[in-house]
């Protein structure tokens, strides 16, 4: 079989959806099995959050357990940064997780197949400076539909305490210190690769 490695953020995101799920559920005593969570792998709501429009950016990952969602952000420490004591996430990431967080609170299966109907009834709640709804028929609003739709099937019953907000921070021990403070409502998560690398490439195969 052939050996899979990669480099950089979005491959160390793989690797820990792989490998560490079960530590993610852990940390916030959520007793679903990860083989029972659903993962979005770099769900896109819009390549870039520009003002103006309806577009929000990306995830890195979204997790679907039957207790919690969890909306997550990931940062390693071959960035300039990373040898800070704290994460300062930027307005945009920020703004990503209230928008989407909105959608999870206000969507309904009744609205399925229907979003029009969804803009007609909750337009007026959407409060978001420079930011507007999905529109009607837009893949926005096809890609929103979908990974809400499937969500809210596998978590039961969510409401604001039941999205939580993650940042995982991969290091290597050998020859880093992560950091322990982040942002106001989000969850630092430190998880070392050192033991799957080969030279500055990760191990996504099991």
């Amino acid at each position: 079989m052939s050996k899979i490695v990669g480099y950089g953020e979005d491959s160390f995101t793989l690797w820990a959806l792989k490998r560490h799920t079960s530590n993610v559920l852990r940390e916030f005593q959520d007793e679903t099995p990860s083989s029972d969570c659903l993962i979005f792998y770099r769900p896109s709501f819009g390549r870039h959050s520009k003002e103006s429009s309806s577009v929000f950016g990306e995830f890195d990952a979204i997790i679907a357990s039957s207790e919690n969602i969890y909306l997550i952000e990931s940062k390693w420490d071959n960035l300039a940064e990373s040898d800070k004591d704290e994460i300062i996430l930027n307005k945009e990431q920020k703004l990503r997780h209230q928008i989407f967080s909105w959608y999870l609170m206000h969507w309904n299966n009744k609205y399925q197949n229907n979003w029009e109907s969804f803009i007609k009834e909750r337009q007026n709640d959407f409060r978001f400076k420079g930011k507007t709804i999905a529109p009607t028929g837009s893949l926005l609003a096809m890609n929103l539909e979908f990974i809400l739709d499937k969500s809210l099937r596998r978590c039961k019953g969510v409401s604001s305490e039941h999205i939580k907000n993650v940042l995982l921070f991969f290091y290597n021990v050998e020859k880093t210190v992560p950091p322990t403070k982040i942002s106001r409502d989000f969850r630092l998560m430190s998880i070392d690769y050192s033991k799957d690398i080969l030279g500055n490439f990760v191990t996504l195969d099991s």
